[in-house]
């Protein structure tokens, strides 16, 4: 036995000695590079438990308490040269000032194994509001900084840059810092933009047919034009998407357009400004007044009667768009000029034809009702210079109550 161990104690000696040598090595340039030391000593680690390997092929009894080399039945490798694998980590902790342990050994090996060293999970870019109303957008990240635009309840947009509990983020064409406390990240913001998103289907044919059913056999509703948006019901098959339009589900080729999810965006200051701006005018074009038509008494209570027929469940808002749309007729040239002869003309008002204004003429009309059919015949409108109206649904115009007004 003693002469088959000394060849290998002659090995052990060797490979000690080159281990030694590689730490002395590395003891050198761990003043000059680090980083480049811990990578040396972690392929050092790697040679350790190599020859922990090795020594199980040789001799099992002494690898199996840990030790490399031979000559260890009595002494557990404190005589004949052997070393254990502590002392030969405390060597090279001490040579390098880099703390290593057998855990971190193995954790390296592991991470090699599976591919995820040095690999950080990255999360979502996308973050929403989490606001009731409104989240003040600022220049930078500071409550004291100008305010460039707001976002809305739902909005959402992307993660530019994050420092000192404050996010930069571009929603739109809005760019700047909002607090963290009032914004979602990562799971939640995914969880807020699945719930208020919308699938959005954009145009990208010249024309595309919307039609009745998922088949190019079927009539269609309407054809519409390249970079129109519809709102995504389903995605049926490849072939086919059910899409919303003018409250009916249509069918489009999927062939023909493209799928996009839409997230509401923030509005910087300016575009509120031209927003508000352009609202401000149309207001006042809608309710510039259109001068007043001089009647009797019995015409403002005919117009009033009318009004609470086709108006009488709604608001006062509701009332006055229905006398406007009277008395827009009244003062146009392609309408007879009068209130009795706007309403009882052919085909137009159905409560005046069915006999149901004479009766609420005759009775008890609210003073909402009258009082709009005085400011209709003073020249009040809020709808322009509207002369129709049908139930919401029917037609595109103004929308007020129940009814839309063109």
């Amino acid at each position: 036995m003693s002469g088959n161990r000394k060849p290998f104690h002659m090995l052990s000696c060797l490979l000690m000695g080159l281990i030694v040598m590689m730490a002395a090595s590395m003891t050198a340039r761990a003043g000059e590079e680090k980083a480049s030391s811990q990578e040396y000593l972690d392929s050092l680690n790697v040679g350790v438990a190599v020859l922990l390997d090795s020594g199980t092929d040789e001799n099992t009894e002494n690898s199996m308490d840990g030790t490399i080399g031979d000559g260890a039945d009595e002494t557990n490798g404190k005589d004949g040269g052997g070393e254990t694998v502590d002392d030969v980590l405390m060597a090279y902790n001490s040579a390098t000032e880099v703390q290593v342990t057998e855990e971190a050994i193995a954790e390296r090996l592991d991470g090699r194994k599976t591919g995820t060293e040095g690999e950080d999970k990255e999360g979502s870019d996308l973050v929403m509001a989490d606001v009731q109303y409104t989240l003040n957008v600022r220049a930078k990240a500071s409550e004291d900084s100008e305010k460039v635009g707001v976002l809305y309840k739902d909005c959402g947009g992307r993660i530019l840059e994050r420092k000192d509990g404050w996010t930069k983020l571009r929603s739109g064409d809005l760019v700047g810092w909002a607090s963290d406390e009032y914004l979602l990240f990562d799971e939640a913001a995914e969880s807020m933009a699945d719930e208020v998103g919308n699938l959005i289907v954009t145009i990208e044919t010249d024309a595309l047919r919307i039609r009745k059913e998922p088949n190019t056999e079927s009539d269609i509703y309407a054809l519409i034009a390249q970079d129109d948006e519809l709102d995504v019901i389903e995605v049926i098959d490849d072939d086919w998407i059910s899409v919303k339009y003018n409250n009916e589900t249509g069918y489009v080729s999927a062939e023909f357009v493209n799928l996009d999810f839409h997230i509401d965006e923030g509005e910087t200051i300016a575009s509120i400004k031209a927003r508000e701006k352009a609202e401000a005018e149309a207001k006042a074009k809608l309710t510039a007044n259109q001068g007043a038509v001089v009647v009797g008494a019995d015409d403002t209570r005919l117009l009033a009667a009318l009004i609470y027929c086709e108006a009488g469940n709604q608001g006062y808002e509701g009332h006055l768009a229905v006398g406007a749309t009277v008395m827009n007729r009244v003062r146009s040239g392609a309408y007879p000029n009068s209130i009795y002869s706007v309403i009882y003309a052919s085909g137009q008002f159905t409560p005046a034809l069915n006999g149901k204004v004479a009766r609420v003429y005759g009775g008890n009309i609210p003073e909402s009702c009258m009082t709009a059919a005085r400011e209709a015949i003073n020249g009040a409108t809020n709808i322009g210079t509207a002369t129709h109206f049908r139930r919401v649904g029917a037609h595109d115009g103004i929308v007020i109550g129940d009814h839309v007004f063109w």
